[in-house]
């Protein structure tokens, strides 16, 4: 069972990690249903990998957890706070990896992490550098402080993106993709960070995905979202087993030139 607490990354004191829980949850879009009665209990300190085809309601999904999107119907709780409560967001630190890192290209690494920082005015600017410089400690960036995010790789900037996230001392930390794009080494090596952020501070982690090796190598358990449905919520071990074609045709696709599945898609 993940614990449930966390030691903040900067002063190594206990604080609470937090659960998620969505009860009935469904969202719709004019006539579009992108989510169908969604009920989840993701467990303080877990890992959770949300996988699924492109369009699923993955990122949809996410965007309720942070506040972003409320529900057509059922709720989502943080912490047991309403999701879509703004106060949920004053009173539980949350911070997202964004897939495309959203570094401001005109600061340098330095900046963009001091940034929230600053803007909060959370401790002196000594207090700030302290914080900084060690977030990127933490991912082996010291020496990238003053590059601008054009000067930085693709798994730089991803590196880059989750240190700035650290330094808001998350409870809970989501990540939208955060291997896509990346070489299969560079993939191995983030998730490798997010099981090291996990073991060492005991956050809670959420990460949308369509990397296999992410899913089954470092999550707790497992959800994959079909067509707005969550069709199994399962630990890797119990996926890498199971019988339901729908999870194995998407963990194993088969390459078929005889009928290829591109001929059967919708336009």
């Amino acid at each position: 069972m993940p614990s449930s607490s966390t030691r903040n990354p900067f002063t190594a004191e206990e604080s609470p990690a937090v659960g998620v829980s969505l009860h009935g949850v469904s969202k719709q879009f004019g006539d579009h249903v992108v989510l169908k009665n969604i009920t989840l209990q993701i467990e303080p300190g877990e890992i959770f990998v949300l996988m699924g085809p492109s369009g699923s309601g993955k990122s949809v999904l996410l965007k309720h957890i942070v506040g972003l999107e409320a529900p057509s119907a059922g709720q989502v709780c943080v912490g047991n706070q309403d999701a879509a409560d703004p106060e949920t967001r004053e009173d539980v630190r949350m911070a997202l990896v964004f897939q495309a890192g959203a570094l401001f290209n005109s600061l340098s690494v330095y900046d963009n992490l001091a940034l929230y920082l600053r803007e909060h005015r959370l401790g002196t600017e000594g207090q700030v550098r302290e914080k900084v410089m060690h977030a990127l400690q933490i991912l082996s960036l010291e020496n990238a402080a003053g590059k601008l995010p054009s000067e930085l790789s693709g798994g730089m900037r991803k590196r880059v993106a989750i240190a700035r996230a650290l330094v808001m001392e998350p409870q809970l930390l989501l990540y939208d993709e955060p291997t896509s794009e990346l070489d299969p080494v560079m993939a191995a090596t983030i998730s490798e960070i997010i099981a090291s952020l996990k073991d060492e501070y005991h956050v809670t982690s959420i990460v949308v995905s369509h990397d296999r090796d992410l899913a089954l190598n470092i999550a707790d358990r497992v959800g994959i979202l079909m067509g707005g449905e969550l069709i199994t919520i399962a630990t890797p071990d119990e996926l890498k087993s199971s019988t339901d074609p729908r999870v194995q045709d998407f963990l194993n696709p088969r390459i078929d030139l005889q009928q290829p599945r591109f001929k059967k898609l919708e336009t």
